[in-house]
């Protein structure tokens, strides 16, 4: 699967490149067909707590792209709980495709 990460308006760090990575990677032990995902972070305005943003957007043939987005107090607990939602989308689409 090809992991393409962009982050609006910063520069992320090789650290959080390398967590995002491993982390995205994982779903394809939720489902094989995957193609590629696109992660894009960003900081929201006003700089307060509960401020990062990330989503995720994951291609797969013959469906349409399961996509979460969260927020929290950092990018790595976002990007948490948008693998943690992917997972399930994926889930409920693997049962899908075998019910055909």
């Amino acid at each position: 699967m090809k992991i393409s990460i962009k982050s609006i308006h910063f520069d992320a760090s090789t650290q959080l490149e390398m967590f995002i990575q491993k982390k995205v990677s994982k779903l394809d032990l939720f489902y094989d067909g995957i193609l590629s995902a696109e992660v894009v972070l960003k900081v929201v305005k006003p700089e307060t707590s509960q401020n990062k943003e990330a989503s995720i957007k994951i291609l797969i043939p013959k469906y349409e792209a399961p996509f979460s987005s969260k927020i929290g107090d950092s990018f790595e607990e976002a990007i948490d709980e948008c693998v943690s939602a992917l997972e399930k989308q994926l889930l409920k689409i693997k049962e899908k495709s075998k019910a055909k």
